[in-house]
């Protein structure tokens, strides 16, 4: 068994944390908010043992699966290259469907519950993964070959390097790194709640995924950005914050009338309803087009860089 990149890698977060906090105090203390701050860090230590208790199934699963494969990879260093970038792409599809399909967005609505943006909010983890079945994704590069043992190893270290990019302290990086790699500029636009910004930038390592299946954008300092959810919490509680969603479909779930209107609070996209009451990113990105439109505000203008502005703790604007 491999190591685990993350366990590792913990002094490292706790330290970077600290040493933004610090930057934050002397230069933009609205970065951080104390008790938004502790529900960050309550919900990873949530997320660690709920991976602790159900990580062992997940893995055991994925070893049945690697029983069938097509080809057996074998352990070159190589072969490592490869899982890691395919390992990154397979998280791309997770993370498009996670926000696409509301069965999968219950679990991931976690990480996008802060409406504020630090290293600390790259702690807010899912509880509920192995329930709502995440593990799937990486099911076919046991089949292709690559050992459930090096896809774990290979996805810590992406979950390693997407931390770093979880702040507001750094603008932008050399262009050649924004166009291959995925950077704090591309993720703050993912975590956007503007509009404009929706349904955008899945990327994990590597933000040349989006640029290919057409999800990239770019951030702009024309539109600052706002972080949230389209209703935003209102709580720092941590079982309201992990369960909030899962409650709200078994509520949609009991009252939905039939079949076909049950599978769509399952199926669809977040704000998806079977009488067209409610909105959903799609129809969001639609209306505000269409405002830009008669404004004679092109929304495909050409964008800018930029950090967000002031303290969103109060924002109110739609989720992605």
């Amino acid at each position: 068994m491999l190591p685990s990149p993350v366990d590792y890698a913990i002094p490292g977060f706790v330290l970077l944390i600290i040493g933004e906090m610090l930057i934050a105090r002397a230069h933009a203390p609205d970065r951080y908010e104390p008790r938004d701050t502790l529900t960050s860090l309550g919900l990873g230590l949530g997320s660690t043992v709920a991976g602790v208790i159900t990580g062992g199934m997940a893995y055991a699963i994925a070893l049945w699966a690697w029983q069938f494969r097509l080809w057996d990879l074998g352990w070159a260093w190589y072969v490592f290259v490869a899982a890691f970038v395919l390992d990154d792409l397979a998280y791309y599809a997770f993370h498009r469907a996670a926000h696409r399909v509301r069965w999968f967005w219950a679990s991931h609505v976690i990480h996008h519950s802060s409406q504020h943006y630090n290293l600390s909010t790259a702690l807010r983890q899912t509880w509920t993964g192995f329930f709502s079945a995440s593990f799937i994704f990486r099911l076919p590069l046991a089949l292709l070959g690559f050992h459930p043992a090096m896809l774990l190893f290979v996805g810590g270290l992406n979950l390693v390097y997407q931390f770093w990019i979880h702040t507001e302290a750094i603008d932008r990086m050399p262009r050649w790194f924004e166009a291959v790699m995925n950077t704090p500029s591309h993720h703050r636009v993912h975590h956007a709640t503007n509009p404009r910004y929706l349904d955008s930038n899945y990327a994990g390592v590597f933000i040349i995924w989006d640029r290919l299946f057409g999800t990239f954008v770019a951030e702009r300092r024309d539109d600052p950005v706002r972080y949230g959810i389209v209703k935003q919490l209102g709580s720092f509680n941590l079982l309201w914050a992990a369960s909030h969603e899962w409650l709200g479909i078994a509520r949609d779930l009991w009252a939905a009338p039939g079949l076909r209107a049950k599978l769509g609070y399952l199926l669809m996209p977040p704000g998806w309803s079977h009488d067209g009451s409610r909105e959903s990113s799609d129809t969001i990105k639609q209306r505000w087009a269409q405002a830009q439109d008669q404004k004679g505000d092109a929304p495909w203008k050409k964008p800018i860089s930029s950090l967000s502005e002031g303290d969103r703790a109060g924002a109110q604007s739609p989720a992605g």
